[in-house]
């Protein structure tokens, strides 16, 4: 592991990592960070176990959509900025700026290092999505982009490009911007792996106070209900292919059952570490994926390799008018995808953003940028054209349950394609595999985070430490999934997304900060 300096570096500050922090019960918690962030989260969790969750969910719906239908010019031009600033980043004479200092080597092979930042990105997001949502815009499910004609050749050269558009460059330059920050501060300011850290160059020596203290805790709300709603769609998902596959029934217990085994590997792996446990999931989870996308690809070849150049050209041709959230003439379409995916990007940029900067040490702010947006970017572009491709195909010549019913079941939609293909129930046990093995890597990297930022910064947490928080996730995701089913997970789903308006925010201050900490980098200015 990384070793950090007791001092900070940048203006003289005194604080010491760890200096506000408490030693109990085999804990090394910051007091106020931890103990406040704990108290939210029992209060919301009683609060939603003893209302009605149907209540919950419209309350928090409304929420959820007043922000998302007030702010969602903020949001569209903050997404466009972060790619902007990630480009300028790239060309400018910052650049060539290395995180760790000039001497400083790469932790991670190259190869472990893309696998780890994709499995924590989006790896499960793909699987949830890679399939419904490109038949969604295809057959106007919930509207379509660009006001396009459903089931026309228009529409399902749009529904790939949108549906690239809402995975690409935008996402990734979201995560960018706060893995590069979080590891320029740490690791060549020597200030502590916490999002605090990145606000020191416009809060001073306010950041170790409230301020910073707030930061932190909405950090933590942000990550721990991001990925307690992971856990509970994921369940869904897994539990919707046993069903399909094994004929078990789809209920709550198996849903629950599903958490209770995802929670306990996940604990195994964070006890384990970076290197004994999400380095060495992350790397599974790619040699899967790849294994069924060439399965998925070959079994409809002239497809998959028709589909790849048809999705880039779309996806290229399109970025702009689907980034211009002015006059548009399907604004409950951008408003319901574009605008929900980027608060729920943003919602989950601290978790990403802080893993991602963990194991970055060592490579040029450059290098940084470029693999982060370029490498998932062009992975998915293959994912999305193999699996959403076949998809749109199934449906434009009524081919099983997605053309003769279209899209009924989102968990269900990949398991449904799968069956119209060669191998199709070795494809879905494969698919469920690698489901539950992308939900473990994320709920041990996203418990890495929580530790790093509720124990003042420190990389490494103590191992009760890291039992709790892996522990609390799966806890949040059962208990909400017994008491309300599917509608008290979409209540939580809402809830996150709504600390995508502060974050957003957050992030955008987080530019100006690097940029003032960047220019004390006098031998690249």
């Amino acid at each position: 592991m990384s070793e950090q300096t007791d001092k900070y570096s940048i203006d003289n500050t005194d604080y010491t990592i760890g200096q506000d922090n408490v030693q109990k019960w085999g804990f090394d918690i910051h007091n106020r960070v931890f103990g406040i962030s704990a108290a939210l989260v029992l209060i919301f969790l009683l609060a939603t176990l003893l209302s009605d969750p149907a209540t919950a969910k419209g309350y928090l719906d409304g929420i959820k959509w007043n922000i998302i239908g007030t702010f969602d010019v903020l949001f569209m031009w903050s997404a466009n900025f972060f790619v902007i600033f990630c480009l300028f980043l790239i060309v400018s004479p910052w650049g060539k700026v290395r995180l760790g200092g000039d001497d400083a080597k790469a932790e991670h092979s190259t190869i472990s290092w893309l696998a780890m930042l994709f499995a924590a990105g989006m790896g499960i997001g793909l699987m949830f999505w890679g399939v419904a949502e490109p038949v969604a815009y295809f057959t106007g499910w919930y509207e379509t982009p660009l006001g396009v004609e459903p089931l026309t050749p228009e529409a399902a050269r749009m529904a790939l490009g949108a549906t690239m558009y809402h995975w690409g460059l935008h996402p990734w330059a979201i995560y960018a911007v706060v893995a590069v920050s979080l590891a320029f501060f740490t690791y060549n300011k020597g200030l502590p792996l916490s999002i605090r850290s990145v606000f020191y160059p416009l809060l001073g020596d306010r950041t170790w106070g409230w301020p910073g203290h707030i930061i932190d805790i909405l950090a933590v709300l942000a990550t721990l209900f991001g990925l307690a709603t992971s856990l509970g769609l994921g369940a869904q998902q897994a539990a919707a292919g046993i069903n399909h596959v094994f004929g078990i029934e789809a209920g709550v217990g198996l849903q629950i059952l599903v958490i209770v085994v995802v929670t306990l590997l996940a604990i195994i792996s964070v006890v384990r570490g970076i290197e004994g446990g999400v380095k060495l999931l992350s790397n599974v989870n790619m040699i899967i994926a790849f294994v069924l996308l060439v399965f998925v690809a070959l079994s409809a070849a002239a497809i998959s390799l028709g589909t790849i150049p048809k999705t880039i050209g779309a996806y290229l041709g399109n970025i702009i008018p689907l980034s211009n959230p002015h006059g548009r003439e399907d604004e409950a379409w951008f408003q319901g995808w574009t605008v929900f995916y980027w608060a729920w990007w943003i919602s989950w940029s601290p978790f990403v953003g802080m893993f991602i900067a963990r194991v970055s040490k060592g490579r040029t702010i450059r290098e940084f940028i470029t693999a982060v947006l370029l490498i998932p970017t062009s992975v998915t572009v293959i994912w999305m054209s193999v699996y959403g491709g076949i998809a749109i195909d199934q449906v434009v010549n009524n081919i099983g349950a997605l053309g003769t019913d279209g899209l009924t079941s989102v968990p269900l939609a990949m398991f449904q394609m799968f069956d119209e293909l060669p191998m199709g129930t070795i494809l879905s046990v494969i698919g469920i595999l690698l489901v539950l093995v992308f939900f473990i890597t994320s709920s041990d990297s996203g418990s890495l985070v929580i530790d790093s930022i509720t124990s003042g910064g420190k990389i490494d947490a103590p191992v009760p430490q890291r039992i709790f928080w892996a522990s609390t996730e799966g806890a949040i995701a059962a208990a909400l999934l017994w008491i309300g089913g599917t509608e008290a997970i979409q209540a939580l789903q809402a809830g996150a997304i709504s600390t995508g308006l502060p974050f957003t925010i957050v992030l955008l201050l987080m530019c100006v900060s690097l940029v003032l900490g960047l220019r004390t980098e006098r031998k690249y200015n």
